[in-house]
């Protein structure tokens, strides 16, 4: 399978990466140490005792930029690209975690010497250039975002503390360690301790129905309000447009997502494209006034499958290993809001939903779903589900439809936009725009669980840290639509139409 690609500037950061994934590339995958140094089984995996000098995990950074805000225009490239290199110090950070664990379970200091402390010191420069590009620009930079420079060890057994931690999942019972230990010593899937596990898994059955408490991944329309839809067919990805950038997180950086992503609609997705670029672009969508960006973390199946990327960053390199799987139909649909008209979308308008570090940020921010074709009345944000036969692997994603009628984007990319509250209408300041609503669908072999381990289990791409757990899933859109299509969404919505 290939990918669609252009000559590529890469940062510094990233070739230091590429240097320390190097160091773990062997076989066409990932040969990560094992992340507990021993383990003693005491009947069901519930019970197991593990060596207390290789307890972590993955590494937990405080996300600096979901906490900026005021970032002038000016500024914004530059803090982007700042950003981007904390995100590549973390990889770099993580991989020598996991291929050091027998210096770990010698050294119950290693961690925190080695690892954790050169790291905080990196970041903590990192952010004094935030701060002073911010001034710099004519506006006023956090002082206490020094706060967020240091990281800390995540054991698997241990629950996140903190804002967020303690819904959808992520409370212990699913962090438990079970399968994150002895358990993926022979037979890891391809890329190791970087999941996913057992633990990550769920049968759909054991779901319960309309059981998911998050508001925000409710659609925005009911039975008021504007009740019309506007579906665009935009294809599945015929046209094999693949790579590991984030236009909207991370302009102008190369790999800066660290994981690969599916487009459909505009067909000039990298990091270095401008608005002119998408506006003068090619469409995968059969309706050609929609050159709107849509995009999503691949999904694999970790079968022992050499991608086009087993050996590059952002695929094997970065432990997002196996084949990569198409969806069967992916629906893009825009409908209403329950207490009236809609507004239109202002051109390159930038959307990210879910949160691609939900595993270490918590859950505050995390908002697709996952399901199974017949059994859609049950949605589980924090487990990938095990479908019967017949079912399909689906993954829902409703959009943040509040507008807050200036901006296209904001310094942490959130804070322009908002979801409905829970009478359905938009916080005060802001507008209700057409909600976008993503549903992917995937004929993917349900994998095998038996006695804490999954077999050739499939996963959403992710920052190597974030353990590839299904919490983490994320969607991004970038508006490109012309007016006069953005008019005729508009239209069909607030008249209570349905269209395409």
């Amino acid at each position: 399978m290939g990918r669609n690609t252009r000559k590529r500037r890469t940062p510094l950061a990233a070739k230091v990466v590429a240097g320390a994934a190097a160091l773990a590339v062997g076989g066409g995958g990932l040969v990560w140490a094992n992340f507990h140094a021993s383990a003693h089984e005491e009947g069901p995996a519930h019970h197991r005792t593990r060596s207390a000098a290789a307890q972590v995990a993955t590494i937990d950074c405080p996300d600096v930029g979901q906490q900026l805000s005021g970032v002038p225009d000016r500024a914004r490239g530059e803090v982007d690209g700042e950003l981007a290199t904390m995100d590549s110090q973390i990889t770099e950070a993580y991989q020598r975690l996991a291929t050091t664990r027998r210096a770990q379970a010698g050294d119950p200091q290693f961690v925190q010497n080695t690892i954790l402390g050169p790291l905080k010191d990196r970041r903590k420069a990192i952010i004094d250039r935030i701060q002073l590009e911010i001034d710099r620009a004519g506006g006023r930079a956090d002082d206490n975002l020094d706060q967020l420079a240091g990281c800390q060890g995540r054991p698997a057994e241990q629950p996140q503390n903190g804002d967020g931690q303690n819904g959808d999942g992520q409370n212990g019972d699913g962090q438990n360690g079970d399968g994150q230990d002895g358990g993926q010593n022979q037979d890891d899937n391809g890329n190791g301790a970087a999941g996913p596990v057992a633990d990550d898994f769920i049968d759909i059955n054991d779901v319960e129905p309309n059981s998911r408490d998050s508001e925000n991944g409710l659609a925005a329309n009911g039975d008021g309000g504007s009740t019309g839809t506007f579906t665009t067919d935009c294809g599945v990805n015929e046209n094999n447009l693949f790579n590991s950038d984030n236009l909207i997180a991370a302009p102008g950086v190369d790999n800066g997502a660290h994981h690969v992503h599916d487009y459909v609609g505009n067909q000039d997705n990298d990091a270095f494209s401008s608005d002119e670029d998408l506006a003068n672009a090619d469409t995968s969508c059969r309706n050609q006034g929609d050159r709107s960006t849509y995009y999503w973390p691949v999904l694999r199946l970790q079968d022992g499958t050499e991608e086009f990327d087993a050996n590059e960053l952002g695929g094997g390199a970065e432990g997002n290993v196996g084949r990569i799987l198409k969806p069967a139909q992916a629906e893009l649909k825009f409908v209403g809001n329950q207490q009236g008209d809609v507004v239109a979308m202002p051109k390159f308008l930038r959307i990210i939903t879910g949160d691609a570090k939900s595993f270490t940020n918590g859950d505050a921010n995390a908002n697709s779903s996952w399901s199974c074709t017949g059994f859609e009345d049950r949605q589980v944000t924090d487990k990938y589900p095990l479908c019967p036969e017949g079912s399909q692997v689906v993954r829902t994603s409703n959009f943040q439809s509040c507008w807050d009628g200036q901006n296209i984007d904001s310094a942490n990319h959130r804070d322009h936009m908002a979801f409905v509250q829970e009478d359905g209408g938009c916080p005060n300041g802001f507008q209700a725009i057409p909600q976008l609503q993503v549903r992917l669908v995937y004929d993917i072999p349900t994998p095998t669980v038996e006695n804490g381990q999954v077999r050739n289990p499939y996963a959403v791409d992710s920052f190597p840290e974030q353990l590839h757990k299904p919490i983490t899933d994320h969607n991004d859109f970038i508006n490109v639509m012309d007016e006069d299509l953005m008019n005729e969404v508009v239209d069909c919505i607030n008249s209570g139409e349905d269209c395409q």
